[in-house]
């Protein structure tokens, strides 16, 4: 009276579970993650940085501006003071002679022939000026 019938055929077997067991490798991974965990250098979050122990540096100082203006005939003026050539030779030698040189402001006049202002160029590089620029060029894009 136990028994039931019907197409199965009267086996008693049981059905076979097709079922991986997790167990052992959750317990890999365990193993492996507290592994990973010892392993990992411990991380800093401090920076080092090498400061300056003295007292700083003074701010820098403006430089020397001479104004150079050269006419529209030529004439060379130092400042405001209309110099010849030797006069400028010998500032510009002055000039050139300090250790900080100043800065030499060129100012030619729109209409002033080129001779005039390549001429203090060139006295200028002869005597090793090196802080020398144009300045008004805006006049000459009209």
């Amino acid at each position: 009276m136990g028994m039931q019938i019907g197409s199965g055929g009267g086996s008693a077997d049981p059905e076979v579970m097709i079922e991986m067991n997790m167990t052992p490798l959750i317990d890999v991974m365990l193993v492996l993650i507290i592994m990973l965990i010892i392993t990992i250098p411990i991380q800093n979050h401090a920076v080092n940085l090498n400061m300056p122990q003295g007292p700083s540096n003074p701010p820098p100082t403006e430089p020397v501006v001479v104004n150079i203006d050269v006419d529209f005939d030529g004439t060379v003026s130092w400042n405001g003071v209309a110099v010849n050539p030797q006069e400028l030779d010998v500032k510009l030698a002055a000039a050139a002679a300090q250790p900080d040189q100043p800065e030499i402001h060129l100012r030619p006049v729109a209409v002033v022939p080129y001779k005039s202002v390549a001429a203090v160029m060139a006295a200028a590089q002869r005597l090793n000026v090196t802080k020398i620029g144009m300045v008004g060029n805006e006049q000459f894009l009209k």
